[in-house]
Order: C-alpha cells, then sequence, then structure tokens
C-alpha cells in the first residue's frame, strides 16, 4: 500500500514562488487575520539571547497589557521551571528587552513597573515629534498669460459664469438673455495690460524639534543596551577552585578528619557520604584543624541551612569547605603590641688634653686635640 499523500500541503507547495530549495526548510506563509503578533528579527535571531529568553519574550509580547509577568505567573504558563525562567529574565533585562521602573504613584505608594520593549534599540535615537498640523494654504495659481477681458453683463449673466477663467479668454463674450426681462447689450472693453504673476508668500521657517528627554530607565542607565552584564547560561564557567590541604596531612589530621566526615550522617542524614568521598574531603577538612578550628565549628559550617532536596552531597561539602575556609590564626608574635623604637644617646666624653665635654661613644680626644696632634704628626714627619 503506497503513502497516503496530503493534498493540501501538496497544493500549498505549489503555490510557493520560485524553484523549491533542495534542502533546509521551506516556508509555508499564509496571512494572519486575527490573534498574531509582529516578531522582529532582531529578536528570533538574537545571536546571544538563548532559545528559552526568546521564547519568554514572545509569550511576554504576546500578552495584553495589566497582565502579571512575574516568574511565578509565567511558570504557571509555560512549561519550564522558574530557575530558567528567571535566567532568561535576566537575559532579556540584560539585553534592554525587559526593564523594572520604580514609580511612585499620587498617594505617596512606591511600586515597581515592569516594563517590555519590542525594539530596545529605538529608544537609543532621538524620535522627532509630530509636526504641528496648520491649514492648507491655498496653492496660488498659475499667472495667466494674457489677462481676460472685461466684460459687463446683467446680474444674472454674473451668477451663471464661472469662477476659473481660461488662459486666453476672447475679446467679447456673449451673454444669455434672463427670461423675464431683455438684458442691455454688453460692450466691449479694451484688454488690460497683462497683470504681474502673483508672487507665493515666503514659507515660514520650520521650527526645530524640541528635545525629548531619553524614558526614566534608559536614564538610569546610561550605558547602552546591549552591553552585555549577565554572561549566558551558555557561557563557559571558570574552573571550581581547588580543594583545600594542609601543610602537612599527618596521621593525626587523617584520623580526626575521616571521623568528623563519617559522623555526619548520625545527625544529618542527608549528608550520608561513600568512602570514596570521604577520602576525597579529608584534606579539606584536615586543613580546617590544622587552622585550629574546633570539630564542631567544622561540623555547623558543613550542616547549616541545606537545600532541598540536596542531590550531590559531597560537590556541597567541598564547596563549603573551599570557600568558607578560615584564615590561619595570627601568632603570639603577631598580636603583641610593637615596642617603640629606642633613641640612642650618645654619651659625654672629657678630652684628656684640654679637659673639654664632648660626645663620643668611647673616651679619647676631642676634635681640636685630634687635628693639632695630626698636625704635629705631620711635621715630625717632613722634618725627619
Amino acid at each position: 500500500m503506497d503513502t497516503q499523500q496530503n493534498t493540501a500541503l501538496t497544493r500549498a507547495l505549489a503555490e510557493v514562488p520560485g524553484p523549491l530549495p533542495a534542502s533546509g526548510v521551506i516556508h509555508i506563509a499564509i496571512p494572519h487575520t486575527d490573534r498574531f503578533t509582529v516578531v522582529g528579527n532582531h529578536l528570533a535571531q538574537h545571536p546571544d539571547l538563548s532559545c528559552t529568553a526568546v521564547g519568554i519574550a514572545v509569550r511576554i509580547q504576546s500578552l495584553p497589557q495589566g497582565i502579571e509577568i512575574g516568574i511565578k505567573a509565567l511558570a504557571a504558563r509555560c512549561r519550564e521551571g522558574e530557575k530558567r525562567i528567571a535566567a532568561a529574565l535576566r537575559e532579556l533585562e540584560a539585553f534592554g528587552y525587559l526593564q523594572r521602573v520604580r514609580d511612585r504613584l499620587p498617594s505617596g505608594r512606591v511600586i515597581t513597573r515592569t516594563v517590555f520593549c519590542n525594539q530596545p534599540t529605538a529608544l537609543l535615537r532621538p524620535r522627532r515629534p509630530a509636526a504641528p498640523q496648520h491649514p492648507a494654504a491655498p496653492a496660488p495659481r498659475p499667472a495667466p498669460a494674457e489677462a481676460p477681458a472685461r466684460v459687463l453683463t446683467s446680474a444674472p449673466a454674473r451668477a451663471q459664469a464661472p469662477t476659473s477663467a481660461p488662459a486666453q479668454a476672447p475679446a467679447q463674450v456673449p451673454t444669455p438673455a434672463p427670461t423675464l426681462a431683455p438684458a442691455p447689450a454688453p460692450t466691449q472693453v479694451p484688454t488690460s495690460t497683462p497683470a504681474p504673476a502673483p508672487t507665493s508668500p515666503p514659507e515660514p521657517d520650520t521650527p526645530a524639534p524640541p528635545h525629548v528627554p531619553p524614558p526614566p530607565f534608559l536614564a538610569a542607565h546610561p550605558t547602552p543596551l546591549f552591553v552585555q552584564l549577565v554572561p549566558p547560561p551558555t557561557a563557559p564557567k571558570p574552573p571550581p577552585a581547588p580543594l583545600p590541604r594542609p601543610d602537612e596531612l599527618t596521621p593525626e589530621l587523617d584520623r580526626a578528619a575521616t571521623a568528623l566526615l563519617s559522623d555526619l550522617r548520625r545527625q544529618t542524614p542527608q549528608l550520608t557520604l561513600s568512602e570514596t568521598d570521604v577520602r576525597q574531603l579529608v584534606p579539606g577538612v584536615a586543613a580546617w584543624l590544622e587552622r585550629a578550628a574546633h570539630p564542631d565549628a567544622v561540623r555547623r559550617a558543613l550542616t547549616t541551612d541545606l537545600p532541598h532536596p540536596l542531590r550531590h552531597p559531597a560537590k556541597l561539602l567541598k564547596h563549603r569547605l573551599t570557600a568558607l575556609l578560615p584564615p590561619p590564626l595570627p601568632g603570639s608574635q603577631d598580636l603583641a603590641v610593637p615596642a617603640r623604637p629606642r633613641i640612642t644617646v650618645t654619651p659625654f666624653q672629657t678630652c684628656d688634653d684640654c679637659d673639654r665635654a664632648f660626645r663620643s661613644p668611647t673616651p679619647g680626644h676631642c676634635r681640636d686635640c685630634r687635628e693639632h696632634r695630626a698636625h704635629r704628626t705631620e711635621a715630625t714627619r717632613t722634618a725627619a
């Protein structure tokens, strides 16, 4: 039995303009008449937004104004969990599609408004205000090549005369006679000199568009909206910090750390570790104990405020042992108050020759006696 063909799809493919591609997607574009939302390609094909963020943005853009779009409200409408929705909202806020603006009501209450912009880059460009609509001035009539002759007609004839005159009028225009009384014969008036062409009134100067202040949420963020503030979920994460290790893993530290990790399940059943996990975490606990941390303090740091449900207890303990590692205790000399520097005073000495007082660490002669002795020694050497 042959495969059943979809005639509607075949007919729709036949109406696609141009040759069909050999591979890739084929678009069958059927115009929407109701219940549709216009989404720009800058959002649908954003290179840095995740598909979850693009889908959440399209969902928010399709909702009417006043609908709650918080994390819990969107989680009730979508299949994604609260964590994925929160990450998507942070991405949209980082790229300017979503803004949270604090506003004060006339009553004095401060509220937070959630603003979604379908095209945030357009807000950076100043928009021109609409030009004031003045009544259109009548267009000036073209100057005739020759002015029409003035004709004296009766009142009924003037009422029936057309408002617009041709470019060149004959010298004599016949006037129909009224039905009630005969009209006097028209008189021919010689044509006047051509009137000068009317000049159009000067156009008023176009006023400069007034300065439009930016929206309040753009004034609060002077940086461009497309500066990436929060890394996307697909960005590579930095490597985790290594587990701390003691300077020397002595048998006493190894035994105490092993006993502490094995005893955690007695008070917290969620922290039941395998023997392999215990051996991997022993150096971290030993580093705590080496820094004079009390075992009760280590146990309290590892078991307080655990997440529910706890899926990877060994990874949680490794993170806490690394992030909460206390500094080593200072020594007794580090805690001692530094002594004031002693000032050395050179004592007084008495010269052996002249009994003059002078400062010197050792007894002897003053400066004058030393110089006198040097000159005398030099003179004796020269004489010899």
